[in-house]
């Protein structure tokens, strides 16, 4: 199953505002998506985890609607190697 992690910066105190709107973002998106997010300290401030059943339908959850996020200044994105998961 495919699975990405990304990193988010975003500006000060919006944190907790950001994580609730990925949470929404996701929810919506029915049982084809699983996902975890924590707000961390250091470098960066959001760490998002999601699996999906095609990779497609991941690049486009964080192109088209993560990354255009309010507040949300920047990304880093890692997807996991499939064949090293099991």
């Amino acid at each position: 199953m495919p699975t990405t992690y990304i990193l988010l910066n975003s500006d000060l105190g919006s944190d907790v505002e950001i994580i609730k709107k990925i949470k929404e973002i996701l929810d919506n998106e029915g049982k084809s998506v699983q996902y975890e997010v924590q707000g961390v300290y250091g470098v960066y401030d959001i760490v998002v985890k999601i699996s999906s059943d095609s990779m497609d339908h991941l690049r486009n959850i964080i192109t088209n609607k993560i990354r255009k996020i309010d507040k949300v200044y920047s990304t880093l994105t890692m997807m996991v190697i499939e064949e090293q998961e099991q």
